[in-house]
């Protein structure tokens, strides 16, 4: 089938799952199974191994050790391997497909390897993700929207639905590519060994999340010495009560600074062009010197940004009747 952009963010985006065959149609599985095993055992790699103990699900948490791979035993298990974009730039060059989607709503690219009948459960997630089936064949059952009340497993590591419900499913083949919106129940399951998936996820911060950062930003920020004043106080009926007046001015003391738009703005291109991992020494193992960048950009040459950095702009407001002006941020 033919992908539509526009016809998906119309139809799908946030609203309905879709399969999409062979949307990557000359798809070469851009890391080997022992690449991905290996970055699982980097120090700064979040790593998980989820294996079958019975009909239980137990999770180990990385970096592992070499020879943990070869230990496993028979029974299904599932290797996840969070942010490989930031090391991998045959997986980054994945998230291209779906650059309609705004840069700062792009999360990373998590693999999954899993051997037959491996997965992590039913489960539902709080953002949008495409599942790009890279290696092997992959069962995916979608099923009905899930909220904060809906019933989980007394699970301590996984968010495991107690009573998953499929409506539709679908085996994968590489290059196929599942879109699950947030909140819709799913559960995939590898048919056969050498499975591989590639999860290309996009963040929604939650207004807890937004709230807290631009408070602490705002109060990090200020340098105001202004105090509650009330020159014109009058005699109240009773001592211990806090007036509506007095209640409306030191909210407003608050607020004024929380709408100011522009900074808030400002704020959130910082904010969502952070990178993903900032402990992370992302430089080069050797510096350029300024006459070597002089000589390279003096001649025809390839620039490819770091995959670990995030690139967004801000638009100023045109209210002021100036000419637009645009505002870059990045790490």
């Amino acid at each position: 089938m033919t992908f539509d952009p526009h016809v998906f963010l119309r139809d799908c985006w946030q609203k309905r799952p879709l399969l999409i065959r062979g949307l990557f149609p000359a798809l070469a599985n851009p890391l080997e199974p022992d690449e991905l095993a290996g970055l699982a055992c980097e120090e700064g790699v979040e790593a998980r191994i989820i294996r079958h103990a019975g009909a239980e699900l137990v999770t180990e948490h990385g970096p592992f050790a070499e020879d943990r791979f070869g230990t496993l035993g028979p029974e299904p298990w599932t290797l996840l391997v969070n942010a490989v974009d930031h090391h991998v730039p045959d997986v980054s060059a994945l998230i291209d497909t779906f650059r309609f989607i705004p840069n700062w709503r792009i999360d990373d690219v998590m693999v999954s390897y899993a051997t037959d009948h491996g997965g992590v459960g039913p489960h539902f997630d709080q953002y949008d993700v495409f599942l790009i089936q890279g290696l092997g064949r992959r069962l995916w059952q979608v099923g009905e929207v899930c909220d904060e009340t809906t019933a989980l497993l007394p699970n301590p590591d996984l968010r495991l639905l107690a009573n998953f419900k499929p409506v539709q499913e679908w085996v994968l083949e590489p290059g196929d590519v599942l879109y699950v919106p947030p909140g819709i129940a799913h559960n995939g399951v590898a048919v056969g060994d050498d499975c591989m998936t590639y999860s290309v996820g996009f963040r929604a911060p939650s207004q807890d999340e937004l709230l807290a950062g631009w408070a602490e930003h705002l109060v990090d920020e200020s340098a105001s010495d202004r105090r509650y004043a009330d020159p014109a106080l009058a005699l109240q009926a009773n001592p211990g009560e806090i007036s509506a007046e007095s209640i409306d001015d030191l909210h407003a003391m608050v607020t004024e600074k929380l709408l100011d738009r522009q900074a808030f703005a400002r704020w959130f291109g910082q904010y969502s062009s952070a990178p993903k991992n900032p402990e992370i020494d992302w430089s080069p193992d050797v510096a350029i010197t300024a006459a070597a960048l002089r000589k390279l950009v003096s001649e025809p040459a390839s620039v490819l940004r770091n995959p670990a950095s995030r690139f967004s702009f801000v638009r100023e407001s045109p209210v002021r009747r100036t000419p637009v002006r645009a505002r870059r941020f990045d790490d």
